[in-house]
């Protein structure tokens, strides 16, 4: 949303119709002054802002309130004569604009008159969108003026929003209740098929479970405006003597704890009180403060919260600098997904040594419980937002069925599908000067949390047998178990 002055309000939408075709759509919300403050001058500024809007290709949708009579959207015997009426006449006709509510229509009542000043204005393109616009006679409000309802049928691109868990405190208790709950039956897996099928089952079983027992995560307290040193001196006092009590175990340290904690609730109530005490004796010493400070109350109430956007990203040469979403998207991709080389085997020894090995292709238990409590905890959840936290906490109630699922994969031969999707997000590098360069991002690939888990487990048995049967060069020190 953008203010383009006080009295023009301008949306911009980025939609697709039926095949599919980018266009943009604007929709401008308009309050035209009176002519009575407008008589002397000749001249509306709303109107020839407005005109200047207009003056490009995107489709619009121009509605509210203009204040003005004329016989095109009123009754045939007005007379009413005004420069601006024709300034705005003129606008409709070029942009080749329609009225979209029926002349006569009554938009404002008063005791002596009822007039049509509320005008719905929209261009030809966009007239299979809208399915509904007419007065809303059933709203209360103080104002004399009838509100437009404008409803279209739009097909829009949303930033996709992805969930935040606090993982730390994961009620763990309650995770394996509901696991038990709703615990899938563990059966023999004869085909891919059911292979697909039970991936996606344990999937959506712990993306539910994960929404019953972990809280979202908020924004650090430490983050506001009136956290200061002392704050910070009493909260690291109160975590040490929590710290002790846990150590020692003793009514005594568990007193000092819950002393010094109500302590700390008070001190960091009281600056908060104080802050907001200040910035509120600021707000009065000017009127104009004041008046601002409500207004901004009122829109930022009513307002969505902000997404963040990358900023314009500049190709490798320089020669290009991408705006939209869209050429974001492509340029990114173009620089971490470029096509792949053929690997070539030339240079490599035609001499080949067979080996005859025997080992259990069998996955035991204590194999996978071993490489799932190895991976670290705080590690990036996956694609679909499942921590290995949450399998180190479920172990108990899913080794029997993750241990039945990885078998079946040895058996078969067979990588599922789920396991082949990923999510790939695009980070930038910190303490950069200029980000708009595409050398300041990288990038991560989020896999599946249960296809990583198999994978650290064949790795492992390849290891294995490759230092085991002496595969692998004296000189080769990466990658290598200790």
């Amino acid at each position: 949303m953008k203010i383009i002055e006080s009295n023009i309000c301008l949306i911009k939408l980025q939609t697709s119709n039926l095949k599919d075709k980018i266009q943009m759509l604007w929709l401008i919300n308009v309050y035209n002054s009176c002519l009575l403050f407008i008589i002397f001058t000749e001249e509306s500024f709303t109107i020839s802002h407005l005109n200047e809007l207009i003056k490009n290709d995107c489709e619009q949708l121009i509605v509210e309130d203009f204040n003005l009579h004329h016989s095109y959207w009123k009754d045939r015997r007005c007379f009413t004569y005004h420069i601006v009426m024709n300034a705005l006449l003129d606008i409709i006709t070029n942009a080749r604009l329609k009225l979209l509510l029926k002349s006569d229509t009554i938009t404002r009542k008063t005791h002596n008159q009822l007039t049509t000043i509320n005008l719905a204005f929209d261009s030809k393109k966009i007239q299979f969108m809208i399915y509904k616009c007419k007065m809303r006679i059933n709203l209360h409000q103080k104002s004399d003026h009838l509100s437009i309802v404008t409803k279209l049928c739009l097909h829009t691109f949303f930033m996709q929003l992805t969930t935040c868990w606090l993982w730390k405190k994961m009620n763990t208790e309650a995770l394996n209740t509901h696991l038990r709950i709703h615990l899938l039956i563990n059966h023999f897996l004869d085909d891919k098929t059911a292979i697909d099928d039970r991936v996606a089952e344990i999937t959506h079983v712990l993306q539910k479970i994960i929404k019953k027992s972990t809280s979202w995560a908020k924004s650090s307290i430490q983050a506001w405006d009136f956290w200061n040193q002392i704050c910070l001196k009493v909260v690291t006092k109160s975590w040490w003597l929590q710290i002790v009590w846990k150590l020692q175990s003793t009514l005594k340290t568990w007193n000092d704890y819950l002393r010094y904690n109500d302590h700390k609730n008070k001190i960091i109530k009281e600056i908060k009180c104080s802050h907001f005490k200040s910035q509120m004796h600021e707000l009065n010493n000017e009127l104009k403060s004041i008046w601002c400070f409500a207004k901004w109350v009122k829109i930022e109430s009513q307002l969505l919260k902000k997404l963040l956007q990358f900023l314009s990203l500049k190709s490798k040469n320089f020669d290009h600098i991408a705006d939209s979403f869209k050429e974001k998207t492509k340029m990114l991709r173009k620089k971490f997904f470029s096509s792949l080389s053929q690997a070539h085997i030339n240079d490599i020894s035609r001499l080949f040594i067979l080996l005859t090995m025997s080992f259990n292709s069998i996955l035991l238990q204590d194999e996978m419980r071993q490489m799932i409590q190895w991976v670290k905890v705080n590690k990036a959840s996956d694609a679909f937002e499942i921590s290995n936290k949450v399998l180190q906490a479920s172990l108990t109630e899913l080794t029997s069925i993750l241990i039945s699922l990885f078998n079946a994969y040895v058996t078969h031969k067979y990588h599922s599908k789920q396991f082949q999707k990923a999510q790939t997000i695009v980070l930038c590098k910190s303490k950069k000067s200029d980000y708009i360069d595409l050398k300041m991002y990288w990038f991560i690939a989020l896999l599946n949390i249960m296809n990583k888990t198999l994978k650290s487990i064949m790795i492992k048995r390849l290891s294995d047998i490759a230092e085991t049967h002496h595969m692998l060069s004296n000189a080769q020190m990466r990658v290598r178990c200790k």
